[in-house]
């Protein structure tokens, strides 16, 4: 099962909400920081469009999302459920 990618900035606060809801919740994410990754703000520009961050691709579900909100109600209902039953 592909890992979800999650493009961030260090310095934003958005991203570091939804990183904050994943560490949270045990789910696993692909982080590619787009200011210390030397391809980054090209990678992003190609896939999304635009070099907004936070920007989440999940292949696994087919799809990408910006917006902090949008992924960590993403997160929630494709993953936080799992890996609450892989810790029981």
């Amino acid at each position: 099962m592909p890992t979800p990618t999650l493009y961030v900035k260090n310095t934003c606060y958005f991203c570091r909400k939804v990183l904050d809801f994943a560490a949270t919740h045990h789910i696993h994410l692909m982080i590619k920081d787009i200011v210390s990754e030397p391809t980054g703000p090209e990678e992003l520009l190609r896939i999304g469009g635009k070099l907004q961050v936070p920007f989440l691709v999940d292949a696994r579900n087919g799809l990408s999302l910006y917006e902090s909100d949008d992924i960590i109600d993403h997160l929630k209902r494709y993953y936080a459920h799992q890996s609450a039953r892989i810790s029981e």
